[in-house]
């Protein structure tokens, strides 16, 4: 009977599994967003999201904690420098499971999962930027107008001094 087992093992071994979510969990934080099997990537949720809660507050002891977990120098940096201050605000659910469909080789069922505000289209806090229409000049248009500007000055003051 599987009474209070709550891992799923994904038919691996215990060493195994744990390089596998450990490296599963350094492309999540580095990428943002990466593609693997529903069974996988609820797995991985479990993993990872108490590593992103103990990256809100920067101490010497959760660098350290983190690391155990991810045996990544540049995961951790990272998790450190850009994760952990957007998700600052966030009281747990830092992460993203879509299901995508199914693999056309074996028929898994495959799903992305990606870090919640990383993603552009979903978040609705965000202000729209505004987007300013720039376009270049030609030289010969900044030529023709720079005199103009200068001879309607020029003769700006010599209407005053008339006057």
């Amino acid at each position: 009977m599987r009474h209070g087992k709550k891992n799923n093992h994904l038919g691996r071994t215990a060493s195994h599994r744990r390089a596998l979510l450990s490296n599963m969990a350094c492309s999540l934080i580095e990428k943002k967003r990466i593609n693997t099997t529903v069974a996988k990537a609820k797995a991985l949720r479990v993993y990872v999201e108490p590593i992103l809660t103990k990256s809100k507050e920067d101490s010497t002891h959760n660098r350290r904690m983190a690391f155990s977990y991810l045996q990544s120098k540049e995961a951790v940096s990272e998790l450190f420098r850009s994760v952990a201050p957007k998700i600052s605000e966030r009281n747990g659910g830092y992460t993203r499971i879509i299901k995508t469909g199914f693999r056309s080789g074996d028929g898994a069922d495959t799903a992305m999962i990606e870090l919640v505000d990383f993603n552009e289209i979903y978040l609705p806090n965000q202000k729209e930027k505004k987007t300013t229409r720039r376009s270049r000049r030609s030289s010969a248009a900044k030529a023709k107008t720079a005199p103009v500007v200068k001879e309607s000055a020029a003769e700006a003051t010599e209407e005053k001094t008339e006057e």
